[in-house]
C-alpha cells in the first residue's frame, strides 16, 4: 500500500488504525508492506517511530506490541513535492521493489491519495507516467481517491475524463467511508433478506423519508478546505446520496459490484433536477453562530480560526428531493446535514402512512401512532421499529413503543474506523461500495443547480442558527409547509 499524504491527519487518525484492525483480525496477508509518501523529508526510522506514536494514540492501550512491531518493520518512507519532484516517483518505485523483495510480496500495489483533490489528476498522471500503474502477469494496480471527487458537474466530468484516459475503471476506487459502517452495509440485507419489509418499501405505504447527518463538531482544523467547499459539497454528493441510493434502489440481480451500482445509478437518474425557482423553495442553507455544545460555549463559524469574518459558506444544508420512478413517485426525501448541531447523529428514517382512523372514532384515542423504521448509522449503530400498542387498562388507549436492535449488544463491541471494509475490498478488487464514474456525475448533476443558485444569490441573515440547535428555522418550515416535521428526538 502506497499512501500519498502519509504524515497527514486522515492517515494517522483513520488509515493506520484501520490497517492495524485488519491485521489484528487476520485480514492482512503476511506479504504486506506500506510505502509512505509525504512532503516532509524523513528517514524510514523517523517515519516508523511516528507510526508507532500514531497507533498508540489512536488505537490506545489495546495496541498489541507484537503487531505494532510487525507494522514497524514493514514500513518504508520517501518524501518530496508530489507535483514537482519527478525523482520522487522513481524513488517510490525503488521502495516498492525493495519491499517486495524483502517481504516476498507479489507485485500487487494500491495507491491511496490522501491529498487535496486539486492534486488527484497530477499525482495519478505521475504514477502512470513512471510505470507504477502498469499491470502484467496477473499483477494488479489500483488507486483510491478520497472525497470530494470534483467541485461541481463540470470539474467531476473533467477529472473522470482525465483519469479514465490513463486508468481502467476497474482500477479506480472512489472511496466514501460512510459505506464502511455496518448499518449502511446492512441496508441491503435488511431490505432484501427479510420478506416482511420489502413489500411495503414503496410509495403505496411510505409517507416520506428523512436522512440526517448531524455533527456536533465545528470546522476544527479544516477551515482551509471547508470554507471553499461548504456543507452541500462536502456531504451531499457522496455520503447522503449513497444513503439515498441504498435506501431507494431496486433489488440487484446479485451482490456483484456493477449489479449493485447499476441500480444505484438508476435511482440517481430518477432524482428530479430543480430549476432555479424550485431550488429556492426546496433547499435551505445555514451557518452556525455561537452557542453551547455539551454545556461548553463554542464560537460562531466566522470566529473560527482561518475563517474569513464575512464568510458566506454554509455549514448546514437541507433539501427536499423527489425520485420520479414507479417505486417512489410522490414520496419526498428530506435530507439535512450540518455542523455544531445538538448532537452527533446519522440516521435514515422511513415514515409510513397513517392507518385509517375510523375504528377508533368512539374511543379515547385522539390520533394513531404512525409507524417508522429508523436505521441508526452513528454513533450507535442499529435499527429500531416504532409502532402503536394498547396502553394497559379498561379503556382503549394507544401509546408508541419501540423495538430496538443494537449492533454492539447483539454482536459485541467492535472497534473500527469505518475504513477497514473499504481497504479490504480494494485489496480483493470488490468495488461494490465505491462510486463509479457515472454515479459521481449523476450526483453532481443534482447538486450543481443548487450550488449555482446559492452562489448567485448571497446568503441572508448568516449566522442563522445557534450552535447546539437543530439548524435554522427555515429548515423546519421546509417540512412544515408539507404538514411534516423533522424527527429530532430519535436516539
Amino acid at each position: 500500500m502506497v499512501i500519498f499524504g502519509a504524515t497527514g491527519d486522515l492517515t494517522k487518525r483513520k488509515l493506520y488504525p484501520a490497517l492495524y484492525y485488519l491485521a489484528r483480525d487476520g485480514y492482512l496477508p503476511e506479504g504486506f508492506a506500506i510505502v509512505g509518501v509525504g512532503r516532509q523529508e524523513l528517514s524510514d526510522e523517523d517515519f516508523r517511530s511516528q507510526i508507532i506514536d500514531d497507533l498508540n494514540e489512536f488505537v490506545g492501550d489495546s495496541a498489541d506490541k507484537e503487531l505494532v512491531d510487525w507494522f514497524r518493520e514493514r514500513t518504508l518512507y520517501t518524501g518530496g513535492d508530489f507535483d514537482k519532484d519527478k525523482e520522487l516517483f522513481d524513488d517510490i518505485g525503488s521502495r516498492l521493489e525493495k519491499a517486495c523483495d524483502e517481504f516476498s510480496i507479489p507485485r500487487n500495489f494500491f495507491f491511496y491519495l490522501a491529498v487535496p483533490p486539486s492534486l488527484f489528476a497530477t499525482v495519478t498522471t505521475l504514477i502512470c507516467r513512471h510505470g507504477l500503474a502498469e499491470e502484467s502477469n496477473g499483477e494488479w494496480r489500483r488507486v483510491i481517491f478520497e472525497k470530494p471527487f470534483g467541485r461541481d458537474l463540470a470539474s467531476a466530468k473533467e477529472l473522470n475524463s482525465h483519469i479514465l484516459r490513463i486508468l481502467n475503471e476497474r482500477q479506480i476506487f472512489r472511496i466514501d467511508h460512510y459505506l464502511g459502517k455496518e448499518t449502511v452495509q446492512n441496508i441491503l440485507v435488511f431490505r432484501f433478506g427479510n420478506s416482511i419489509f420489502e413489500p411495503i418499501w414503496n410509495r403505496n405505504y411510505v409517507d416520506h423519508v428523512q436522512i440526517t447527518v448531524a455533527e456536533d463538531l465545528g470546522v476544527e482544523q479544516r477551515a482551509g478546505y471547508y470554507d471553499n467547499a461548504g456543507a452541500l459539497r462536502d456531504m451531499v454528493p457522496n455520503h447522503i446520496f449513497q444513503l439515498i441510493t441504498l435506501t431507494a434502489m431496486e433489488p440487484p440481480a446479485s451482490f456483484e459490484a456493477d449489479a449493485v451500482r447499476d441500480e444505484q445509478e438508476k435511482v440517481l437518474q430518477a432524482v428530479k433536477t430543480y430549476s432555479p425557482e424550485e431550488v429556492l423553495s426546496n433547499s435551505v442553507r445555514g451557518q452556525y453562530g455561537a452557542g453551547t455544545i455539551a454545556g461548553e460555549p463554542v464560537p460562531a463559524y466566522r470566529d473560527e480560526e482561518d475563517v474569513p469574518e464575512n464568510s458566506e459558506t454554509e455549514t448546514y444544508a437541507a433539501l427536499k428531493l423527489s425520485i420520479d420512478n414507479w417505486r417512489w413517485a410522490g414520496v419526498p426525501f428530506y435530507v439535512r446535514t450540518g455542523k455544531r448541531m445538538e448532537r452527533k447523529h446519522t440516521s435514515v428514517m422511513i415514515q409510513f402512512k397513517k392507518a385509517p382512523f375510523v375504528l377508533f372514532r368512539n374511543t379515547p384515542v385522539e390520533k394513531l401512532t404512525t409507524n417508522r423504521i429508523v436505521l441508526h448509522i452513528q454513533p450507535d449503530e442499529g435499527i429500531s421499529l416504532h409502532f402503536g400498542a394498547k396502553v394497559p387498562g379498561p379503556v382503549v388507549r394507544m401509546g408508541g413503543v419501540d423495538m430496538d436492535f443494537d449492533y454492539a449488544e447483539h454482536f459485541g463491541e467492535t472497534v473500527s474506523t469505518g475504513y477497514e471494509r473499504l481497504l479490504y475490498d480494494c485489496m480483493i478488487g470488490d468495488a461494490t461500495l465505491f462510486q463509479r464514474a457515472d454515479m459521481v456525475e449523476s450526483s453532481w448533476r443534482i447538486v450543481s443547480p443548487v450550488l449555482d443558485v446559492w452562489e448567485a444569490i448571497p446568503a441572508r441573515g448568516f449566522p442563522n442558527y445557534e450552535s447546539g440547535s437543530w439548524g435554522p428555522e427555515e429548515a423546519d418550515e421546509l417540512l412544515a409547509k408539507d404538514g411534516r416535521s423533522w424527527k429530532n428526538d430519535i436516539e
